[in-house]
């Protein structure tokens, strides 16, 4: 239940002590149960399943909502790219990558909202400092289709030393499938021969991450 003093008590606790209804209902500005912005933030969480669903909503899906204008659609479409945008930052500012930690929050706020599957790579330094982050494929609802001869001329691009691959699965499930394991063994091999070192490929669900260094498929 939403009690009548959220934004005291984020304030006085952290946003850890609120539910995802009653941050959203503070965004939607409002601090206070059993209002109109309480009400509409429960409901906009049910409609789309969650706050990957309604970040990830178009915009003419969410100005179909009830009680949300141009106003809070806009809201609502800036909320994940600010969160993107401060994950790359945290990404940027780390001087090595050795612990993934931050690289998965980055590529989890970047593909996780997407709703067809998009791959892309972390191009890093001899030091594993971040070079750039680019979208290589862009595809359906399942499916990307990567070209491996790409990878390689934009890996020669940056003049990177190792790269970090993900990918999203818009069906909610970050299992990697074999067919991502095969790419992941045909790029490493390929840019083996450039030296070139893949140190990861993260699989990204709305739910969470996976990782196929920690799985040992690499």
């Amino acid at each position: 239940m939403i009690d009548d003093l959220p934004r005291e008590r984020l304030l006085g606790q952290g946003a850890q002590a609120l539910s995802n209804a009653e941050l959203l209902a503070l965004a939607l500005a409002s601090g206070s149960a059993g209002n109109a912005s309480s009400a509409l933030a429960r409901e906009l969480l049910t409609q789309f399943g969650g706050l990957a669903g309604l970040f990830a909503a178009p915009v003419d899906q969410l100005l179909a909502q009830p009680g949300v204008g141009p106003a809070r659609a806009a809201l609502l479409r800036s909320l994940p790219a600010l969160w993107s945008r401060l994950a790359q930052a945290d990404v940027a500012s780390r001087p090595l990558l050795a612990d993934t930690s931050a690289a998965r929050r980055f590529l989890q706020a970047r593909l996780a909202p997407e709703d067809s599957e998009v791959f892309g790579g972390l191009f890093l330094d001899t030091r594993n400092r971040l070079l750039a982050f680019e979208v290589l494929a862009r595809g359906s609802i399942d499916r990307a289709v990567v070209y491996p001869r790409q990878v390689l001329r934009r890996a020669l691009y940056h003049n990177c030393a190792a790269m970090i691959f993900a990918h999203n699965h818009p069906s909610g499930c970050a299992e990697p499938s074999r067919s991502d394991i095969d790419l992941t063994h045909r790029l490493r091999n390929l840019l083996n021969e450039v030296d070139v070192r893949v140190l990861d490929h993260i699989v990204v669900a709305a739910g969470g991450c996976i990782s196929l260094a920690d799985r040992g498929m690499l």
